[in-house]
C-alpha cells in the first residue's frame, strides 16, 4: 500500500513559499493503474517527484508498505522504477545493449543464465524482443518508451511512475503504451502511476487522479468522471476546473472522498476475485495479519528474484559496465572518432609548421678574445641575435604544444558529464554509485590523454628534436593535458546544461595564453592571483626548465616574466589535477533533476 498524507510540496519565490502540491492525501493498493491529469501546471510531474523522493516534501508524510518514507528513507533502488518523459537511452546503443546495461548497473546476477533470462523476460514483456537487434536512434517515439519501462522492469520494481510517458504519440501508439502500462499493473502487486495531460483511454485504468492548482479535485473510478464534475464528456472536465478556485474544489472532494474510495475498494475486490488481479496472498492479508502468529498460516514466501532479495552490482562490477559502454559509444560516434582522429594528426602538424626557427644552432662566444673592439661588440651582437631568435621560437613552440593540448583536454571533457546529465541522474536514482560512474569517466578520459599527450611529444620530437630532456617535457604535456581535462571535467559535473559546460570551458582555454604570461609579462601584483590557477603557465615553465642549458638561457633571455622550479611545476599541475577531481566529485554526487 502505497499512502499519501496531506503532502505538501513548496517552493520559496519573491520571499513567499508558493505550494506546487498542497494537501494531497490518496491511497494506492498493491496491484493499481492510476492516472493522475490535470491541466498544465497544475503539479503532475511534482507530486509524482515527490512520491519518488526527487522533492522533498515540505509537509505530511508518505508510506510504503506501513514503512513512513519521510523517517525511515526513501525506497530502495529495487523497489521502484522512474520512467521520466526524456529518453533515457544512448542512441548509439541496440536495445539489446541498452536493456542489458541497464541489468548490469541495477542487480547483481548469479550468473550470465540469469543474466540473459532476465533480459530476455522483459524484453517480451514490452514487446521489444523482434527489434532487439536495433540501434535506439532509429527507433519510434512508442518504441523509445516501451525501452524506457524495459529498461526499469529489470530489477522488477514493485512501484512504477512514468511521467508523461504517451506525451507526443499518435492515437495508436498512445493507446499501446497505455495498455502495457495497465498490464504491468497486474502483475505480481505492482502499483503504476502515470502521469499523463490526455484523457483518452481513462477506461483502461484503475482510478484518476484529478489536480488543480496542485490540489487534489478527484480521485476515483474513470466511470465516476464526468458525473463528479457534472459534464458530459472527459474532454469538458479541465475547462470545468478552470470556473472554480482549487480551495472550493479541493474542500468538496474532502465531503466525498470517503464514497469514493468505498467505490474503489469494491472495484478492486471484483477483479481480486475474479482472477484479472493477481496479487501474492502476503500483499492481501490485512496489516495486522501480516506478523506471524502461532497457528497462524505461513505467508507466501517471497519469489526467487523479487526486489526484496535484489542487491545492487558492486563498484568494480558499476565501473567495469559504465566503462565498456563508454568505450562502445565512442568508437560508434563516426564524428567523434574522426574529430580525435584529426586532432591527433593536425594539431602536431602545426608545432611542426612553426618548429624551424626553435632547430636552429645558437652561436658560442669564442673562447679566445679578439683584440678588435668592434669585432668582439660584433660577436656578441651575433649571438643575442641567435639566442633572441632561438629562445623566442623555442618558447613559443612550448607555449603552442601546452594551449594546444589544453584545447585537447577542454575537448575530452567539457560535455562529458553535463551532455548525458539526465541518463547519468536517472542511473544514479536506479542505484548507481557516484564513485564508479566517475572512475569510469576518469579512466577513459586518461586513455585519451596518455595517447593525445604522449603523441604530440612523440611526433614534434621526431620533426624537430626537443632540445632537453624529452622524458620530462613529455611528463609536463601529460600534466598539463590531464589537469586541462580534470578541470573541464569538473565544469561538466557542476553545469547544469552540456551548453554551460562547453561555453565556460572555451572561455577558460582562451584565457590560458594572455594570464600565463608567457608572451606579454603581467604586472606583479596581478601575476600573483593568477599564476596559481593557470595550467598552461606551468606546463609551459616545467617545460622550459627541462631545456638543455645554452637553449635554457636563450629563452630566458627573451622573457620578462620569472620561470618556476620543476618540483613547484609538478605540485602545482597535480593540485590542479586533485582539485578538479574533488569538484567533479561534488558535481557528480549533486542532484541535477529539471
Amino acid at each position: 500500500m502505497l499512502e499519501l498524507k496531506d503532502v505538501s510540496f513548496t517552493i520559496r519565490k519573491d520571499g513567499e513559499e508558493v505550494p506546487l502540491v498542497d494537501r494531497v492525501s490518496i491511497r494506492v493498493p498493491k496491484g493499481h493503474f492510476m492516472a493522475i491529469v490535470g491541466p498544465s501546471g497544475c503539479g503532475k510531474t511534482t507530486l509524482l517527484k515527490t512520491i519518488a523522493g526527487l522533492n522533498p516534501e515540505s509537509g505530511g508524510a508518505l508510506f510504503w508498505d506501513e514503512r513512513n518514507l519521510s523517517e525511515d528513507g526513501d525506497f530502495s533502488p529495487s523497489e521502484i522504477g522512474y520512467v521520466p518523459q526524456f529518453s533515457i537511452a544512448y542512441e548509439p546503443l541496440t536495445v539489446d545493449e541498452s536493456v542489458e546495461a541497464a541489468t548490469r548497473l541495477r542487480v547483481r546476477c548469479r550468473d550470465t543464465v540469469e543474466l540473459d533470462n532476465r533480459i530476455d523476460r522483459v524484453l517480451e514483456e514490452t514487446g521489444l524482443s523482434p527489434i532487439s537487434d536495433r540501434q535506439v536512434k532509429v527507433l519510434s517515439g512508442g518504441q523509445k518508451r516501451r525501452l524506457g519501462l524495459a529498461m526499469e522492469l529489470v530489477s522488477d520494481p514493485k512501484i512504477l511512475l512514468c511521467d508523461e510517458v504517451t506525451s507526443g504519440l499518435d492515437p495508436r501508439s498512445e493507446r499501446e503504451i497505455v495498455r502495457l502500462l495497465h498490464d504491468l499493473s497486474r502483475k505480481d502487486g505492482r502499483i503504476v502511476l502515470s502521469v499523463t495531460h490526455s484523457l483518452s483511454h481513462l477506461e483502461l485504468y484503475d482510478s484518476i487522479l484529478v489536480l488543480h492548482e496542485g490540489r487534489l479535485a478527484f480521485h476515483g473510478p474513470p466511470e465516476q468522471l464526468t458525473h463528479y464534475f457534472s459534464v458530459p464528456d472527459t474532454e469538458e472536465v479541465y475547462p470545468r476546473l478552470a470556473t472554480q478556485p482549487s480551495e472550493r474544489w479541493h474542500a468538496s472532494w474532502q465531503k466525498h472522498s470517503v464514497s469514493y474510495q468505498k467505490m474503489l475498494e469494491r472495484n478492486r475486490e471484483r477483479l481480486v476475485a475474479s482472477g484479472v488481479l493477481q496479487i501474492p496472498a502476503a500483499e492481501l492479508a490485512p496489516p495486522a495479519a501480516k506478523g506471524a502468529k502461532a497457528g497462524d498460516t505461513p505467508a507466501t514466501p517471497t519469489a526467487p528474484g523479487a526486489p526484496e532479495t535484489l542487491r545492487l552490482p558492486g563498484f568494480v562490477s558499476q565501473f567495469a559496465t559504465l566503462l565498456s559502454r563508454r568505450w562502445r559509444i565512442f568508437f560508434r560516434d563516426r564524428g567523434q572518432v574522426f574529430l580525435q582522429l584529426a586532432i591527433l594528426i593536425c594539431f602536431p602538424l602545426l608545432v611542426i609548421l612553426f618548429s624551424d626557427k626553435a632547430s636552429e644552432p645558437i652561436r658560442r662566444y669564442s673562447d679566445t678574445r679578439q683584440g678588435n673592439i668592434a669585432a668582439e661588440i660584433q660577436e656578441q651582437q651575433s649571438v643575442r641575435s641567435d639566442q633572441a631568435k632561438v629562445g623566442s621560437a623555442v618558447s613559443g613552440i612550448i607555449m603552442f604544444q601546452v594551449v594546444l593540448l589544453s584545447l585537447m583536454g577542454s575537448n575530452n571533457s567539457a560535455r562529458e558529464i553535463a551532455g548525458e546529465r539526465p541518463i547519468y541522474e536517472k542511473e544514479k536514482f536506479g542505484g548507481l554509485r557516484p564513485s564508479a560512474y566517475l572512475a569510469s569517466k576518469v579512466a577513459f578520459l586518461a586513455c585519451l590523454v596518455i595517447t593525445q599527450s604522449l603523441w604530440m611529444a612523440f611526433f614534434v620530437n621526431l620533426f624537430g628534436a626537443f632540445r632537453g630532456d624529452f622524458i620530462q617535457h613529455a611528463g609536463f604535456l601529460l600534466l598539463v593535458n590531464a589537469a586541462m581535462t580534470a578541470i573541464c571535467l569538473a565544469i561538466s559535473a557542476l553545469m547544469r546544461t552540456a551548453e554551460q559546460a562547453s561555453l565556460l570551458s572555451i572561455y577558460l582555454v582562451g584565457f590560458q595564453l594572455p594570464l600565463s604570461g608567457a608572451v606579454l609579462a603581467l604586472p606583479e601584483k596581478v601575476e600573483v592571483f593568477t599564476r596559481p590557477f593557470i595550467s598552461a603557465y606551468w606546463g609551459w615553465s616545467g617545460s622550459v626548465e627541462a631545456l638543455q642549458t645554452q637553449v635554457h638561457d636563450a629563452v630566458k633571455a627573451v622573457i620578462d616574466t620569472g620561470l618556476s622550479a620543476q618540483n613547484g611545476c609538478l605540485f602545482a599541475l597535480s593540485a590542479h589535477i586533485a582539485v578538479a577531481l574533488i569538484a567533479a566529485w561534488a558535481g557528480a554526487c549533486r542532484p541535477h533533476w529539471d
